[in-house]
């Protein structure tokens, strides 16, 4: 993996308890002003609303700082979810961090 693509992993429950510390490790990642951050969701078991809006406020946290976010890896849940919602439009969303790579491969050779 190339310096400017970071992974942010949460686990478990991404609901109003862990938000915050989600949408922290996210802005963190900006330290290292990467060019991407893919955020891998197979750990994650359930989603709420919460969960969804501290996506959508690091989503545009990391544009309003030219940095690209996907996601990677969801659930039944988290994708029924996000159909609802119609994040999954807004949101580029890879089955699994190899499909992702390939993509992002293709696109630069």
């Amino acid at each position: 993996m190339t310096e400017h693509i970071k992974v942010v992993q949460p686990n478990g429950v991404l609901d109003a308890t862990k938000s915050q510390d989600f949408r922290e490790e996210v802005i963190k990642t900006l330290e290292s002003k990467p060019k991407m951050v893919l955020v891998d969701l197979k750990d994650i078991t359930f989603m709420d609303s919460s969960g969804l809006g501290a996506l959508v406020l690091a989503f545009k946290t990391l544009r309003a700082s030219d940095t690209k976010l996907v996601l990677c890896s969801i659930n039944e849940q988290v994708k029924i979810l996000f159909e609802l919602t119609g994040m999954d439009k807004v949101f580029e969303i890879f089955s699994n961090q190899d499909e992702f790579h390939k993509s992002v491969l293709s696109q630069i050779s």
